[in-house]
């Protein structure tokens, strides 16, 4: 089963927006088979329904139903297009709401904004439903996030994050109507495994590093990070480097090869191969890419 990843692109706000008409989308962004994800997906049901499996968990949607995807959920349309459905999907990466915190990709379940997506970790998908009255609104957070990322004007990457966070309070609000009295499952081993690589990843850390950090097996560790998150733990260690890696482009002067080193790539070349790969970009083209954006909003 294939696990999609979310891929960065320069100069690009870091949220995908894919309508949905008649059941009918592009089949390379939003996958007929089952698939997971190791970014956050969102779907809103503006018309029509159907059914939809998350893991082993089967939902029947309608309008006004929104589904909020957890990374590593497996998503399987029971009816292959959804009947007549209209709709929206709004995918970002779980680093997204705070991307000036070098951690926040790691602790993200504690993002008051994303705890109806925990939720759907720890204890199946979680399906909310916005009341008719609040509809227009509820789309229009969706369609101003759209709009930003298509027309890419002066400063749409702090745009469609503020209307990304919109739309996040008010998923918030609709789960805490729901949600009174329940109390989110604590995940430690996650939580170590996370700090683990927090603490290492600007140095040499492999699996075996980590697993014998938290006191698991290398293949135990594989097999709960796979099942909580979709990702592997080198994935996750891939990528904390390479939220740095983007940080210090951004932010600093420093050489490619000296931001290579200062997130655990000693050799310059095997860096800025890891880094095209995670962007499609190699690092010198993401920060020229980068600096017009921050010329324009200082």
């Amino acid at each position: 089963m294939p696990v999609y990843g979310y891929r960065r692109v320069p100069g690009v706000p870091p949220v995908g927006v894919v309508r949905v008409r008649d059941g009918h989308t592009r089949p390379d962004i939003v996958p007929p088979s089952p698939h997971a994800h190791d970014f956050l997906v969102l779907v809103y049901v503006e018309r029509g329904g159907g059914r939809v499996r998350l893991d082993d968990r089967e939902w029947q949607v309608e309008a006004g139903d929104v589904l909020l995807v957890a990374p590593g959920e497996v998503v399987t349309f029971v009816e292959r297009e959804l009947h007549a459905a209209d709709g929206w999907s709004v995918y970002f990466p779980a680093d997204v709401m705070e991307p000036g915190d070098l951690g926040a990709f790691l602790s993200w379940r504690a993002h008051p904004l994303l705890f109806p997506f925990v939720r759907g970790v720890a204890g199946g998908a979680q399906r909310l439903h916005v009341p008719p009255g609040e509809r227009p609104a509820f789309v229009e957070h969706i369609v101003a996030v759209e709009r930003e990322v298509r027309e890419r004007r002066d400063g749409c990457n702090e745009a469609a994050i503020a209307h990304l966070t919109l739309l996040l309070v008010a998923v918030s609000r609709l789960a805490a109507d729901l949600s009174d009295g329940l109390v989110l499952r604590d995940e430690p081993q996650l939580a170590a495994v996370f700090d683990a690589i927090e603490a290492g990843f600007r140095g040499p850390l492999t699996l075996s590093d980590v697993a014998a950090t938290v006191g698991l097996t290398p293949g135990h560790l594989t097999t709960v990070v796979g099942r909580k998150t979709g990702r592997t733990v080198q994935q996750w260690i891939t990528e904390r480097r390479m939220v740095e890696a983007r940080r210090l482009l951004a932010e600093t002067e420093l050489t490619v090869e000296a931001v290579g080193t200062r997130v655990g790539y000693r050799d310059p070349g095997y860096f800025a191969r890891r880094f095209r790969r995670a962007h499609g970009a190699s690092p010198l083209e993401w920060r020229r890419a980068g600096a017009p954006q921050r010329g324009r909003t200082q």
